[in-house]
Order: structure tokens, then C-alpha cells, then sequence
């Protein structure tokens, strides 16, 4: 009898709903009782139900109303283009390795280490701690936390030696990650429209933001041991360009790591020039049969504007970054610091300073170390084995990624479909260059989840291309 009662009582006011305006107050549930002369239950069931049909809508203390109903209609948005015009440059849409996989997915696309290769339960512990401190209440200085500034200045003085002066904490900059920290690079020290060298391929992300800048790219030819700086010198040379964006330390893509007599007699090249050289740590965490060497640890003449980033070894939540840079350089990094974002977190900073402070972390990075070279062997191995015409350039000895050729031949956009198709999603090359493409490549990430179906991925690259 209560439920015939409430369909009643749905029917009756739906039909009273569909001759009132929008808004229009019903009457109060008293005055249903009354009328329809049921129980308060079950005027409430039929209020409850007209609700979840979007007919109405309560308002705590005021009373039941007619809810309005939106009228759909085409979006017109024709006007913005003649308000905004042709764009200076045209960027891209962010590349598929930034796209979200599946979870059945065999994941080799994406940029990020999985999660089991990350410092959980010290982010954890760090994040409660920094709820709990004085940054979580306060704004920080524009440069960063002082003791956040002391430690990448102390972690890259280490490196040090000892007839080169070491950094202060003055010269550090915290950001919120270092895509930020290029942009302002890019725009503080080489501006629009001026030449910037650029190993190629190199980082997507570094692509981006110099085309955001207006920067114009000069792409200098690497490969696993880097450029050659005969090519430098001539680049500088020709172009007149005041500065050189590089990775000397496992590069991404490629993996490469200079050695010491190359990076040596690059920064001779820059200092030959008076240009800097804009090193990106990115891989810092990330060695695995090797250690790495920053170049900017043998200047001590503001020639070499460093980036080291802790977003990928930490976690992706904490996004925190520097810049170090001497001179007048590190004050015009600043002032466009200051106009971009004003200063990073507090209490990311305050979390990301205990993080790498404590004991844990080196122990952290030692267990890292041995994960990541079961990683790229194994994938590297079931390449061998399963897809011999994709091509290693050679076995990175460290961060995060494979940088395979595949033949001449290949037809990328037609591989990548076949790969999606099967479940593997990989990065095609194309994204990492400054130029034209040099050929056929995809990069592969060691550090995504499910490293167990490398095999079966290599297994399906290989059937793809025959």
C-alpha cells in the first residue's frame, strides 16, 4: 500500500510540476500529507524519488522547488578567433607519453616511475610532518626555503672539486618543477626570437617551452657519448647563439651520458664564446651502473645554469625543482620567477627537504639503483630475443629509458596503431626532435608498471614489424 501511495503521489505532483515554472515552491510536506491523505514516510519517499529524477531540488530551511531544467544548445565560441588571432607559435597538444594508460595496459609510453619504484612511506611520513610545520601557515621567500636552498646547494658542492669554488645557497632557486624553471631560462636569458643550440633529440618538454618563449631551436646532432664539440663550436660560430641546452647525464631520450673529456672541452667551447651551457639534472636519482658528473660542479664562473629536479625520484605529487645560477644571471631567472608564480609551496618544499634528509632516502636510492638495472635488462634482453630489427642505440647506464630504431622502412604512425592496437603503448620518436626526424624511433621506459610482460611486449613490437 506505501509504495501504490508514493507512485501516486509522483504522478500526481509530476503532472502539477509539469504546469509550474521553474523554481516555483511546493507545497510543505504537511500540507501532502493532508492532501493526499498519507503517511509522512511516504510523501518523502516521492519527494526523494522526484529528486532523483531532477523535477526538484530541496533547500535546507527554505523549503521543496521546481528545479529549472537547462536547455541544451551549440557551443559558439567563432568570436575568440578573431579576439585572440593567429598564435605567435603554435604548441602542440601534450605528447601521447603524458596520456593516461589502461590498466591492462603494457605501459612503456609514459615518463613517470611506477609507483613501487618511489619512496612511499617516506612522502607519506614527510607530507604529515609538513601539516604539522609553520609552512603550512606562511609564504615562503620567492628564491625558496633557506634550508631546502643549503641542501641542492651542499648536494652539488659535493661533487665539487677542490680548486673549483663551490656554490652558496644565494645562488639556488626552488621551483615547482622544472618545466617552469626552462621556461624562465629560456625567457630571461636567451629571449625571443634569439638562437638556442639544443642536442637533438632531446627533451620533449624543453622543445615546448622554448617554442613558448619564442626561442629559436639550432639542433646539434648526439649521440650515446653526446655531441661532438667541434659541432658546438661551430654551431656557436655561425649562429651566434649565447646558449646550449643539454643533458649530459642520462639524456632523454637516448640515455647517453658524456664522458669527462667531453663535457671538459664543451664548457672550454662555452666559456671560448661567453655562452652558458643550461644543464638539465633531470636523471640525477637515476644511475644504475654508473654515477652522474655535472658539468656545472667544474664552473665556478656562472657559465653553466644547472636544473635538478626531485618530482620523478620523489613523486609526482611533489613537484620541486631548482635553478642554480651565479651572477646577474640568477637575478633575471628570478625576477621572471617572481612575475610567473610568486614562490613554490611551503610545505612541499618543507616535504621535500625531509624526504632527502633522511636516512632512508640514500637507502632508498641504493634498492632504486638494483631495480632499474633488472628493468632495462630485462626489456632490453626480450628486444634482443624477440624483436631483432629494433635497434638499441646502446644500453643506457642509467635513468629511465630505451631509445630504439626501428628500419627505415617502418611506417611509425601505422606501427604505433598496431602496438595500441595490441595493448602496448609506446612513445614514437618524433616528439624528441628539434628538427625533422632523423628516422624511425621509439622510446620504451623501463620504470612503468608491469615489468613482468616486457617479454610479451617485445613479442608484440616484433610481430609488428615483421
Amino acid at each position: 500500500m506505501t509504495n501504490d501511495s508514493s507512485t501516486r503521489i509522483v504522478t500526481a505532483l509530476r503532472d502539477w510540476i509539469a504546469g509550474a515554472p521553474a523554481g516555483a515552491k511546493l507545497p510543505s510536506t504537511r500540507s501532502l500529507v493532508s492532501r493526499y491523505e498519507a503517511s509522512p514516510v511516504t510523501v518523502q519517499k516521492a519527494l526523494r524519488t522526484l529528486t532523483g529524477q531532477g523535477l526538484i531540488e530541496s533547500r535546507p530551511g527554505v523549503g521543496t522547488f521546481v528545479r529549472a531544467v537547462r536547455t541544451a544548445r551549440p557551443s559558439d565560441f567563432g568570436w575568440q578567433t578573431a579576439a585572440l588571432g593567429a598564435p605567435q607559435n603554435r604548441l602542440s597538444l601534450s605528447p601521447a607519453m603524458t596520456w593516461p594508460a589502461p590498466a591492462d595496459a603494457i605501459a612503456l609510453h609514459g615518463g613517470y616511475p611506477d609507483r613501487e619504484l618511489l619512496p612511499e612511506r617516506l612522502v607519506r611520513a614527510a607530507l604529515a610532518r609538513a601539516g604539522r610545520h609553520d609552512s603550512a601557515l606562511t609564504r615562503s621567500p620567492v628564491s625558496g626555503l633557506p634550508e631546502l636552498q643549503s641542501w641542492f646547494a651542499s648536494e652539488l658542492a659535493s661533487a665539487t672539486p677542490i680548486h673549483v669554488t663551490p656554490v652558496s645557497p644565494t645562488d639556488v632557486i626552488v621551483l615547482p618543477g622544472s618545466q617552469s624553471g626552462l621556461s624562465s631560462i629560456f625567457r630571461a636569458l636567451v629571449t625571443e626570437g634569439r638562437p638556442l643550440l639544443i642536442e637533438s633529440p632531446s627533451y620533449w618538454g624543453a622543445i615546448l617551452a622554448a617554442a613558448q618563449a619564442g626561442v629559436r631551436l639550432v639542433p646539434i646532432p648526439t649521440g650515446p657519448a653526446g655531441p661532438d664539440p667541434e659541432e658546438v663550436a661551430r654551431a656557436f660560430e655561425e649562429t651566434g647563439a649565447r646558449a646550449f641546452y643539454v643533458q649530459p647525464n642520462y639524456a632523454n631520450p637516448t640515455g647517453a651520458q658524456w664522458s669527462p673529456d667531453t663535457s671538459q672541452q664543451i664548457l672550454e667551447v662555452v666559456r671560448t664564446y661567453g655562452a652558458f651551457l643550461i644543464e638539465d639534472d633531470w636523471a640525477h636519482d637515476f644511475g644504475i651502473t654508473t654515477d652522474p658528473a655535472p658539468v656545472a660542479a667544474q664552473d665556478d664562473s656562472g657559465h653553466v645554469v644547472y636544473i635538478r629536479s626531485l618530482t620523478k625520484s620523489v613523486s609526482p605529487a611533489l613537484r620541486v625543482a631548482a635553478i642554480i645560477a651565479r651572477g646577474p644571471a640568477r637575478d633575471r631567472i628570478i625576477a621572471d620567477r617572481a612575475a610567473a608564480s610568486m614562490y613554490v609551496s611551503g610545505v612541499l618544499q618543507t616535504a621535500a627537504l625531509d624526504i632527502v634528509t633522511q636516512p632512508g632516502w640514500q637507502t632508498h636510492l641504493r634498492g632504486l639503483r638494483h631495480q632499474l638495472r633488472s628493468r632495462r635488462d630485462l626489456l632490453a634482453d626480450s628486444l634482443a630475443q624477440h624483436a631483432p630489427r629494433a635497434h638499441l642505440t646502446a644500453l643506457p647506464s642509467g635513468g629511465l629509458n630505451l631509445w630504439v630504431g626501428l628500419p627505415d622502412t617502418t611506417d611509425l604512425p601505422a606501427f604505433m596503431r598496431g602496438c595500441e592496437t595490441h595493448n602496448v603503448l609506446v612513445a614514437a620518436g618524433n616528439d624528441w626532435f628539434p628538427a625533422e626526424p632523423t628516422g624511425p624511433y621509439i622510446r620504451l621506459n623501463y620504470s612503468g608498471p608491469h615489468p613482468g610482460a616486457y617479454p610479451e611486449a617485445a613479442r608484440i613490437i616484433g610481430r609488428i614489424l615483421g
